[in-house]
């Protein structure tokens, strides 16, 4: 099973000296059975005030914050991880849901909550319509519908990469025709929902040595994917990106309902909007 390591630096430069607000930071991989975490360091300058905390969903959430102005703010985290998820995964899905449609136990529905209801407005039913398509029969075999959805975004819509901020909506994909892995990965997990699956949005790195993969760039990149709750089996991670399941090549760091509640740095600076000359961010994922 491989080693890693991911170094992410985040490095924003101002016009003049500003005093910083908090900084909300989710930086540290999550551990698994999959993914044991051997070693994590945050550095940043200038010198902050680090609390430690984790989220309603079992997220470590760093919170930075500043005593000092200051024209310079880098945040760098230096994760080492190993890697122990099979290449082909065996799912034990138990038989209540081993075909769709199934109902979800009234303590997993519960807990689910809105993890398991569409969070974009959908008046015509579109998506409903679109998602439907893939739905060959009732009853049919749960995990190759999930394959399907997945394999389908990735057939009918183009990958490309975005640095601006901010993801599309599942509607706007579909009327673009093209997306970023998180836009993927918000429609993948907007269509599941509709067909009353829970799913939840994964922010994380793409460990991808051959450079087959799509979604990284060099060694690695931040990527974003899904995981979809199946009784049994549990959460079931699909990257409609690279038309993948399993976490074999994936290194997660937060889980959440929202994509834009995984952003892996957020805060804020006093002053005016132009005193933010520049915001560089670079990943690097490796083996050892």
């Amino acid at each position: 099973m491989p080693s890693v390591t991911i170094t992410h630096a985040t490095v924003y430069h101002y016009r003049t000296e500003v005093p910083l607000g908090p900084h909300r930071l989710m930086l540290r991989p999550r551990e698994t059975r999959d993914l044991i975490l051997t070693s994590f360091d945050l550095d940043i300058t200038p010198e902050a005030r680090i609390d430690w905390s984790h989220d309603v969903a079992g997220n470590a959430v760093a919170t930075a914050q500043f005593d000092a102005n200051t024209t310079r703010l880098s945040i760098r985290s230096r994760a080492r991880v190993e890697l122990r998820a099979p290449v082909w995964p065996v799912f034990p899905i138990a038989a209540a849901a081993a075909s769709y449609p199934f109902v979800y136990s009234p303590d997993d529905w519960t807990d689910l909550g809105d993890l398991a209801m569409p969070q974009y407005a959908d008046e015509t039913g579109r998506l409903s319509n679109w998602v439907e398509r893939f739905v060959m029969a009732r009853p049919t075999d749960t995990l190759s519908l999930l394959k399907d959805i997945s394999n389908g975004i990735t057939a009918g819509i183009s990958y490309q990469s975005r640095e601006t901020e901010g993801t599309q909506g599942p509607l706007e994909t579909l009327d673009r025709g093209w997306g970023s892995c998180r836009d993927f990965a918000v429609l993948f997990a907007e269509a599941t929902r509709t067909l009353g699956f829970g799913a939840r949005l994964v922010s994380g790195y793409l460990f991808n040595p051959s450079g087959n993969e799509i979604g990284s760039d060099d060694s690695g990149s931040t990527h974003a994917w899904v995981e979809v709750f199946v009784p049994g089996a549990g959460w079931i991670p699909f990257d409609p990106t690279n038309r993948s399941v399993g976490s074999n090549n994936l290194v997660p760091v937060a889980v959440a309902r929202r994509i834009q509640q995984v952003a892996p740095v957020t805060g804020s600076f006093h002053g005016r909007p132009t005193d933010l000359l520049s915001m560089n961010v670079t990943v690097d994922v490796r083996e050892i």
